[in-house]
């Protein structure tokens, strides 16, 4: 994805958000694909039946961020993508993304690639949902992003690991006990 990356550096815009500033606004029409140059973005959606906020994905610096391929058409965005700190990003349109795919076999494959990446990662995310424990959830998020907790109130790493604040406490206690023997 490096051609990918070079190009929204060339064409992209740099744009600065504030904590909780909103790059995508679930329901509004998904306007952007980024680079986070610095910073962590998290995706939020509402439940159905109870209206909370669910965080569903992260993104973190040297990472890409968007609402993909809603953005490409300007569809409405089916997630809120919200800065949990101060980020910075070079972001392009989904018209400059659509040109870019269009130019050659080779970016069209870049595209169809992209696809496939998102796909996997939500795969991977829906068996891990079904197939592993909170705790092993938790340690792999660990894992993945080491200071996250500090970035995060423990509310949302919650909502991430579809648990309650109180089992995401027993699950640190455990962790932190276990790690103390």
């Amino acid at each position: 994805l490096l051609p990918l990356r070079e190009f929204i550096e060339r064409e992209g815009e740099a744009v600065a958000y504030r904590r909780g500033d909103q790059m995508e606004r679930e329901g509004d029409p998904a306007r952007w694909l980024a680079y986070v140059t610095e910073g962590c973005f998290k995706y939020i959606n509402h439940g159905v039946s109870d209206d909370l906020p669910h965080i569903t994905w992260f993104s973190f610096e040297g990472e890409f961020v968007g609402d993909y391929p809603m953005f490409l058409y300007g569809r409405p965005a089916q997630t809120t993508i919200e800065a949990m700190i101060p980020s910075r990003v070079l972001r392009g349109t989904g018209e400059q993304m659509k040109e870019f795919f269009s130019r050659d076999m080779e970016h069209m494959e870049m595209r169809a690639m992209i696809g496939e990446i998102i796909l996997s990662q939500f795969r991977s995310r829906y068996i891990d949902l079904h197939c592993a424990t909170a705790s092993e959830r938790y340690v792999q998020l660990m894992q993945r992003c080491p200071g996250i907790v500090n970035l995060l109130d423990l509310q949302d790493i919650a909502s991430f690991l579809n648990i309650s604040p109180q089992m995401l406490s027993r699950i640190r206690k455990e962790i932190s006990f276990g790690a103390q023997k």
